[in-house]
């Protein structure tokens, strides 16, 4: 007996369908199909409906800030030199009386993700020491020029939020980096919202800028 008239003959005996299995056989595979036809579809409607991701989904990056609206990014740089695919240009400034942007010495004057060479693996998340730099859920980044790949700071800064003060200003009297990093600021204080009004009369921000008292951050 040849090899493959063996194998058949094995074959046979460890699965014997007989005359009726063999003919229907070739069709059996449609029951599959044929029964999906009666479950309930899970076809999402994008991009009429949704997104819909997971929460610990790696969308878009953001710069985040503190609750009075001072920056976290310090400039380190840290992110630029963990990412793999060298997709992040960061270039650091120091903070001055007169413009500060940050707590501490140094902002991130300069912040750039080229999306076309970004992997969305997070290791400038994990790099990052103040959580400045976070990702959304975002994930529609298609564009029709390959410039408009690379994302500047003002696309990447979050917008401020009800009650935070536009930057530059200074930092909490008092108050630390430190203790930015470990969230003791809650807002911004009167001192701060009425440098912005001597400096910056016109600024949009304060209108909805809510002073929180000294007593309140300790």
């Amino acid at each position: 007996m040849s090899d493959n008239a063996t194998d058949k003959h094995l074959r046979y005996e460890q699965d014997p369908k007989g005359p009726v299995g063999e003919f229907f056989a070739p069709v059996a595979g449609y029951g599959v199909t044929l029964s999906s036809f009666f479950r309930k579809t899970v076809t999402e409607q994008y991009p009429f409906e949704g997104p819909f991701v997971e929460p610990r989904f790696h969308g878009r990056h953001q710069l985040n800030r503190y609750a009075d609206g001072l920056e976290k990014c310090i400039g380190c740089e840290l992110c630029a030199w963990a990412c793999p695919a060298d997709a992040i240009l960061v270039e650091a400034a120091s903070n001055t009386p007169e413009a500060q942007y940050s707590p501490g010495e140094r902002f991130g004057n300069v912040y750039q993700i080229n999306y076309l060479r970004c992997i969305f693996c997070g290791y400038c998340i994990e790099a990052c020491p103040t959580r400045a730099l976070t990702m959304g859920h975002n994930f529609e980044l298609t564009e029709y020029r390959r410039a408009d790949e690379i994302y500047e700071k003002d696309q990447l800064l979050v917008p401020l939020a009800d009650g935070m003060l536009a930057p530059p200003h200074p930092q909490v009297e008092d108050l630390s980096d430190a203790d930015y990093y470990r969230g003791e600021v809650t807002g911004p204080t009167q001192a701060q919202i009425d440098w912005v009004r001597e400096h910056r009369p016109d600024d949009p921000s304060l209108a909805t800028a809510h002073p929180v008292s000294k007593e309140a951050l300790q």
